[in-house]
């Protein structure tokens, strides 16, 4: 790519700017670099953004200096690109939330320095009934990452004793992302209810290793078992987002089987298009493996709402 061009992707023309402009210092990646990792990614990772509201970390110089998350749409925003209007009671204004829908839109926001791509966990159109129950197994000061693939496959088992299928993604830092799938039936509320009562079982079978304390302090050198991402408008990145680490690591599924083989350094923006041609898209199967929840909430004594219409009657 020249410095600066007008592009034209799937009909959008749009100026793309300052694509020399270093953003991985260490590496001397550039913002053209991400801006061609994404277009290259768009048909793998496009699937997990569609139709939801997104949250984005910029940094407009780079991995070293300030950035900022961008949850409402800029003035700048080209028309094109559509957003869900949402009203936050927490910062009692409405936010309009970028969606993106063709990879048009991921060019346009990687132009913007958007390293991170956060989607909901639902989608807008069942904004309050999200599609997976989500483990953020989060590593603190003095943590291994053999300790953190020790609690993740301690989550798996206890995810299989409960009967459900689980999916694993590096987080593309530190840490491993864990997923279920699950029936858009089940609230923000039922499903954190859910995770909750696994969570403490997990570290219930690590204790010297895993905790579900919030309080960094507090937790000591544990990994943090965070079942509270459950939560509306809270976020993970999606799986292929770019990371702002050194390496320009990226978010990757696994094999199962892999994990202890792997580290989070082995998947960036220079390899993971490889790995996508040789295993394939992992993390297909978290958009279309819906489970119930009904029996392994049964198991751990917990009674779920659930969506009202899909309750019979009586």
């Amino acid at each position: 790519m020249a410095n600066s061009t007008t592009v034209s992707i799937e009909g959008r023309s749009f100026a793309l700017s300052n694509l020399d402009k270093v953003l991985w210092p260490g590496e001397g990646y550039t913002k053209g670099e991400l801006i061609h990792y994404y277009l290259e990614v768009a048909p793998y990772i496009m699937d997990h953004l569609r139709d939801r509201p997104m949250v984005f970390t910029r940094y407009p110089h780079g991995i070293e200096d300030k950035h900022f998350y961008q949850k409402n749409a800029p003035a700048s925003l080209p028309e094109w690109i559509n957003t869900f209007p949402y009203y936050s009671t927490e910062s009692q204004r409405q936010i309009n939330f970028i969606l993106v829908e063709e990879s048009a839109a991921l060019a346009w926001l990687a132009n913007q320095a958007c390293i991170e791509m956060h989607p909901w966990l639902s989608r807008f159109a069942s904004e309050d009934y999200p599609d997976f129950v989500v483990f953020d197994l989060d590593p603190s000061p003095g943590n291994t990452f053999a300790q953190v693939r020790k609690v993740a496959l301690l989550t798996k088992q206890v995810l299989d004793q409960l009967g459900l299928r689980s999916y694993i993604k590096t987080s593309g830092s530190e840490g491993l992302h864990v997923y279920v799938p699950v029936k858009n039936d089940y609230t923000y509320e039922d499903i954190r209810e859910f995770a909750r009562p696994a969570a403490e079982i997990i570290c219930t079978m690590a204790p010297d290793s895993a905790t579900i304390e919030r309080t960094v302090k507090k937790r000591g050198a544990k990994i943090y078992v965070d079942y509270l991402q459950n939560v509306k408008g809270k976020t993970l990145c999606s799986a292929y987002s770019v990371r702002p680490r050194h390496g320009a690591t990226v978010s990757a599924p696994l094999y199962w089987d892999e994990v202890n083989r792997v580290t989070p350094a082995d998947f960036n923006i220079k390899t993971i298009i490889p790995r996508l041609k040789k295993v394939g898209e992992l993390f297909a199967p978290v958009l279309r493996d819906r489970q119930s929840l009904d029996a392994a909430s049964r198991q751990l004594g917990i009674r779920l709402s659930k969506r009202l219409s899909t309750i019979p009657p009586s």
